[in-house]
């Protein structure tokens, strides 16, 4: 079967998109010459086929610009130049890098120098234009700015779609998955207490079998809700010491029956900004890890220390340590350490890796620290969210 011309055009019609463009210009008629060639001018991408045409305003000064910002203006693409009245635009870069705006921008300059480059690109400056410029040299240089935009646009669009994708992937193989574990647990459970003591051991290990089957559901789910946005966040003042003392006593049962003993050590009002279930995640996930992955007879220690703005949580565990190798790995996605100690634990490997993406949300980061023979110190350290209306995890 053959298309027709009109009907192939038609599937492979561009998008359209429009971007934003703010110049910053103490030289009024240099701005309004600019917004006659730029309100006229439109840009093909050929790579994603998406059409562009361009909204254009002006600022004489950074100050009057930030004021707009703040008013909640949208900005796509920034031409600012580098000599202006009051703040500069250099100290515009870097109050904005400072605040993590990310506009793309193009220095406006005659006094341009290799130091002033490197600095500016340094601030997140994209490229440079010279004055005096002629209309086809702004042209070529939005050109480039916009397909830049446009493809890092795509490229964030993809990512999501690839999230959202695998979150549905994960939550039906979940949904399967439950109802079957659950009726053949219930079963295993009833033979347990009625069969004769020769399958019982059989029992127990079907069972040990279902419940990593269960870990592994859970921390599927959880990673995939924090990756894919889906998960509603309700952030409030937490007592962490509190959550800290139950997390213990989930595994209070099986530290007891190895001999190891676990304790608390907190600075007064160890409190945290941060939704209740993503603090729980994280502190289990550690806890547990340092029951299962420890010695006989050891110990494990948790600490909880203020910080300014935050929180810093400590594990330490006696267990048998890992390499340089074995730390560089620890926090990848089905990372599991198999050696001779390990082979017989049970886990899902996405436990560490769910708490760094955690620990990224609250702008702190998950490191371990380990001597093979010794033990490890897992360090969480986690920012206060701004308190307020539920959000989604991002």
């Amino acid at each position: 079967m053959t298309i027709a011309p009109a009907a192939r055009e038609t599937l492979m019609d561009p998008q359209q998109q429009v971007i934003r463009v703010v110049m910053i210009d103490d030289e009024e008629a240099l701005c309004l010459g600019v917004r006659r060639i730029i309100e006229k001018y439109k840009v093909h991408v050929p790579d994603v086929l998406v059409d562009v045409s361009f909204e254009f305003s002006y600022f004489t000064s950074a100050e009057d610009f930030l004021r707009g910002l703040g008013d909640g203006d949208q900005v796509d693409l920034l031409l600012l130049d580098l000599k202006l009245p009051g703040m500069g635009g250099m100290e515009l870069l870097d109050v904005m890098s400072q605040e993590g705006r990310e506009i793309l921008t193009i220095m406006i300059t005659a006094y341009a120098t290799f130091e002033t480059a490197v600095k500016a690109t340094k601030l997140g400056a994209y490229d440079f234009l010279a004055k005096p410029f002629s209309p086809d040299e702004l042209r070529y240089a939005l050109r480039k700015a916009t397909s830049q935009l446009i493809l890092s646009r795509q490229a964030r669009k993809l990512a999501e779609e690839k999230r959202q994708v695998r979150f549905n992937f994960i939550s039906v193989l979940a949904h399967e998955l439950k109802a079957p574990l659950n009726a053949v647990e219930g079963y295993l459970n009833i033979l347990r207490t009625t069969e004769a003591d020769q399958n019982l051991q059989m029992i127990e290990r079907s069972i040990v079998r279902v419940d990593g089957m269960k870990k592994l559901i859970g921390d599927l789910l959880d990673l995939t809700r924090i990756e894919s946005g889906k998960r509603e966040r309700v952030i409030a003042r937490l007592d962490m010491v509190q959550l800290a003392k139950a997390s213990m006593e989930l595994f209070a049962v099986d530290a007891e029956h190895r001999g190891i003993t676990m304790e608390l050590d907190a600075d007064a009002g160890a409190e945290l900004q941060a939704d209740a279930g993503e603090a729980e995640i994280v502190l289990n996930n550690l806890i547990s890890n340092a029951v299962k992955y420890n010695r006989d007879g050891g110990s494990v220690r948790v600490e909880l220390r203020r910080l300014d703005g935050g929180l810093r949580v400590s594990v330490t565990d006696t267990g048998y340590g890992l390499t340089a190798e074995e730390q560089a790995k620890l926090f990848t996605e089905f990372m599991r350490i198999k050696n001779e100690h390990t082979v017989k634990v049970l886990g899902s490997g996405l436990g560490l890796s769910t708490v760094r993406k955690i620990a990224n949300l609250y702008e702190g980061e998950a490191s371990v620290t380990s001597e093979p023979g010794v033990g490890s110190t897992f360090t969480v350290t986690l920012q206060d969210a701004p308190l307020g209306a539920p959000t989604e995890s991002e």
